[in-house]
């Protein structure tokens, strides 16, 4: 991305643009057995829940102009930030694959030309959109954008209008807890990426507010979506929901340019969070070889279940965005000009052994709140004890 400032409109066509995907759709699809009212309300309840914590990780990049992971260094020093850019590339690439498979056997349903070769016609596109920048193509993202809210409308009515007699009921199949982290979980896995982008806002708390309330509405859309398709159509597979709405090549545009207009996100953030390892890395050429890897991964790896891969993300980035909340917010503390602090990446570790037996535990808000609190509470502690204990070494000095 060009090194201008960004409009707010323009940031929150961004997250538009990340909001309308068919990984949300698909996730939407798992929360069918709740029934549809309870899933609405897990569905908001979990997106309010991961949004007010994505608009501060936002804010802070936006407050300080710095990337998601160069944001990480004020809690956890530069080998901290390093240790979690790559933690962050790791998630973006498997990120970039999840995103083009789903796409490529949507898109191979809806029109068969070999699923492989909708995996690099996607992946083509997004390398296109990488290198052109999204500042040039803003005109062109707008009726893009556009044009997907649309389809997607059309998509949502045809979907009712073809509802069967047949209509699946609540079961206990999910949780209401398990549902609602899977809500928190989309916005979460967007906590390391959103500062890749509120970094160049000319208003940061207006860009990062539209951006993120634009996401969440538009991304509790598409799980609405996906979960009445599964309710009233009685299928999960988005492709046979479009086909059997009739959508047909409006359905393959819908596929293709949500895949490509979110994946370009994820896979610029990988080539941002490389240069966070090792400032010599081009951002474009990175995030290049990231969508290779991950087409690459989508021809030849089977990604049909991907909760597993969610509630990973959730365990590594909501303790880490806890304590970075913690120390930018409430404490003011500041650990960029150190190698490494020891004490809160153990405060880190215990959010992250914490949420791993939180997914044992079905609480009505999911696991991502209370283990973010949690670790909030350790940080802020341990915070004002090294403070109290630094200004009495400094006052005997």
């Amino acid at each position: 991305m060009e090194n201008k400032k960004t409009s707010t409109f323009s940031n929150g066509l961004i997250w538009f643009g990340a909001g309308v995907s068919i990984a949300e759709i698909i996730t939407g699809t798992y929360l069918a057995p709740l029934g549809f009212k309870t899933g609405i309300i897990a569905i908001i309840l979990g997106h309010i829940i991961g949004c007010v914590m994505l608009f501060l990780a936002g804010l802070i990049g936006g407050q300080t102009g710095r990337s998601s992971m160069e944001t990480a260094a004020i809690s956890f020093g530069k080998k901290g930030s390093s240790f979690f850019a790559v933690m962050n590339v790791l998630q973006l690439v498997g990120w970039t694959g999840i995103m083009i498979y789903d796409a490529s056997l949507s898109a191979e349903t809806i029109f068969a030309a070999g699923a492989k070769l909708w995996a690099l016609i996607i992946g083509g596109l997004i390398i296109v959109w990488i290198l052109v920048g999204m500042k040039t193509l803003e005109k062109i993202n707008v009726v893009a954008m556009l044009s997907l809210f649309v389809l997607t409308i059309v998509l949502c009515v045809q979907i009712m209008k073809n509802a069967g007699a047949a209509v699946i009921g609540a079961s206990d199949a999910m949780t209401f807890g398990g549902a609602v982290e899977l809500a928190v979980a989309m916005p979460l896995s967007w906590y390391p990426v959103i500062s890749d982008y509120t970094r160049y806002a000319e208003k940061p708390f207006a860009a990062t507010l539209v951006s993120t309330i634009t996401y969440g509405l538009v991304s509790s859309w598409m799980f609405i979506i996906g979960m009445g398709a599964a309710i009233f159509t009685e299928t999960s597979d988005v492709a046979q929901i479009m086909v059997k709405a009739g959508l047909g090549i409006a359905g393959l545009i819908i596929v293709v340019f949500s895949t490509v207009t979110t994946t370009f996100l994820d896979a610029f953030s990988a080539g941002v969070s490389s240069v966070s390892v090792y400032g010599k890395i081009n951002e474009k050429h990175a995030a290049v070889v990231a969508t290779v890897i991950g087409t690459v991964g989508a021809c030849l790896i089977n990604m049909d279940d991907i909760t597993n891969f969610l509630y990973l993300i959730g365990s590594v980035f909501a303790p880490m965005i806890a304590v970075l909340i913690a120390d930018y917010f409430i404490l003011g503390h500041d650990s960029s000009s150190r190698e490494f602090d020891t004490g809160r990446f153990v405060i880190w570790i215990i959010g992250f052994v914490a949420y791993r037996l939180l997914m044992q535990v079905n609480t009505p808000v999911g696991n991502t709140l209370p283990d973010m609190v949690f670790t909030m509470i350790i940080a802020v502690i341990y915070g004002k004890v090294t403070m109290r204990n630094e200004e009495k070494e400094s006052c005997n000095n």
